[in-house]
């Protein structure tokens, strides 16, 4: 699984051939959340309120890009 973006030490990891909807894993030490491509919304995880907002921000801008990889 490659690591494509780090966003403030959240890494942004993508996984080919992965299950349905498009979706990035975003990581941030123990934590993750899997969050779906076209609308940012959290499919699950636990990752702290501060590190979820900017990540999803950051998820709306470059939806574009994610699509694409």
């Amino acid at each position: 699984m490659p690591t494509f973006f780090i966003i403030d030490g959240i890494k942004v990891d993508l996984y080919f051939n992965d299950h349905a909807p498009p979706h990035f894993h975003a990581k941030y030490a123990e934590y993750e959340d899997l969050i779906a491509i076209r609308n940012s919304t959290k499919l699950k995880g636990n990752l702290p309120t501060r590190q979820h907002k900017k990540i999803k921000k950051w998820a709306k801008e470059h939806q574009d890009i994610l699509m694409e990889i």
